[in-house]
């Protein structure tokens, strides 16, 4: 999730989503034209006198729904920072704040997978949230407060403890679903405890989409779809990571002797025919045995094909190569080649000479062998072994 990056606080980077742009002008509208509504809900909830005609001539009504709007987005900060600074205090990296449309997301390098850990990350944000709510009502009741700053420090207080209501519902990968995992994880492997808490999110995400459906809440349609994408792509996640423990890309990779290559000065002509021959999308580009660039269908594509026998691929090629050693867990492999948007990756050695090849077909390969027949049928056995050639082609 990218953003505007507006700040860095205790070394951890705050960015604004786009969305967060237009989710802020339009809570502030929604909170100040319903002032009136919203302090009543305030003064009954806590037993408080507001006055709720001194809240509402001019532009008074938008001058507090942006300050109350303000407020919660900072509350939902210090939310994410209750689960940063803890996620640190274990020696963590946290990448980024990122405040956006559905609030607040702290994207963490890695998860806790100790469950004792992950606990603490997890119901830290909302214990934030709880301890803010509290600090609030207890300026409202105790501290004389004009109606305005009343209305702002109650509806936070309201807010907040709403806030830590919801996100501990388990609806993973909410905070209540991480709380789910990491109690669920007492008694069973990770990878499983992740493949049931994401489950009960789904059903939660289901049932909280049908809610905004039939209330004409299209914010909280979006949410909940949010939580049912999130929870499939975490427990996917979480699985090959499993999967791909103590595989390094060695044990994967199609060996250069099994390669396929092109020279720089084949045509593009050639090119297209050899991958329509040979059923390849990409092939290393080899000069005097050196590893000089990476050529694919779609570098083969731009060239116009009355043009095709006067361009090589020393013209099409890519030459900022993105490579990984032998030795790399497969996992860091399939990340590398999310982060540049790649289907195969370079195999180098120390010297960075190209000993092999490995593609996403080569990973979700191996995947499915693991799946279906387990490690012991790779020969892998409960740590790292040797995978056969399961990828072969390098497409």
């Amino acid at each position: 999730m990218r953003g505007i990056r507006v700040g860095r606080v205790a070394g951890i980077p705050i960015q604004l989503n786009w969305t967060f742009l237009l989710v802020l002008p339009l809570f502030a509208y929604l909170i100040g034209s319903q002032v009136g509504e919203f302090s009543g809900l305030v003064a009954d909830t806590f037993g408080v006198a507001i006055a709720s005609d001194a809240l509402t001539g001019g532009v008074l009504p938008w001058v507090l729904g942006t300050a109350a709007a303000v407020g919660l987005f900072v509350s939902v900060l210090l939310h994410e920072f209750g689960h940063s600074l803890t996620a640190m205090h274990y020696g963590y990296r946290i990448n980024a704040i990122t405040l956006w449309l559905f609030g607040g997301v702290a994207q963490f390098e890695e998860m806790p997978e100790d469950w004792r850990q992950e606990f603490a990350v997890a119901i830290m944000g909302p214990a934030v949230s709880i301890a803010l709510g509290v600090i609030a009502y207890a300026v409202l009741v105790t501290v004389s407060l004009p109606a305005t700053a009343a209305f702002v420090v109650g509806y936070l207080a309201l807010m907040n403890l709403v806030l830590a209501a919801f996100n501990l519902l388990p609806g993973f990968p909410m905070d209540g679903g991480r709380v789910l995992r990491a109690l669920l994880a007492i008694r069973f492997p990770h990878a499983r405890a992740t493949q049931i808490a994401a489950e009960v999110g789904k059903v939660f995400a289901f049932l909280l989409g049908l809610f905004g459906l039939f209330g004409g809440n299209w914010l909280t349609v979006g949410l909940a779809f949010f939580i049912y994408i999130a929870a499939s792509s975490e427990s996917q996640q979480t699985t090959m990571r499993a999967a791909f423990q103590g595989v390094s890309v060695g044990d994967i990779m199609t060996p250069r002797d099994s390669l396929k290559t092109v020279e720089p000065r084949t045509s593009v002509a050639q090119l297209m025919e050899r991958m329509f021959r040979e059923r390849h999308t990409g092939y290393p580009v080899l000069k005097n045995g050196r590893l000089v660039g990476m050529v694919t269908l779609e570098d083969a594509q731009g060239v116009r094909e009355v043009e095709r026998d006067a361009y090589t691929v020393q013209d099409v090629m890519a030459t900022d190569i993105t490579s990984v050693t032998p030795e790399a867990d497969a996992l860091a492999a399939l990340e590398a080649m999310q982060q540049s948007g790649v289907g195969r990756l370079a195999v180098v050695d120390a010297e960075g000479d190209l000993v092999g090849l490995i593609s996403r077909s080569d990973l979700m390969t191996a995947f499915n062998i693991i799946q279906q027949g387990g490690r012991e049928s790779l020969g892998l056995g409960g740590d790292a072994g040797v995978l056969p050639d399961v990828g072969g082609r390098g497409v």
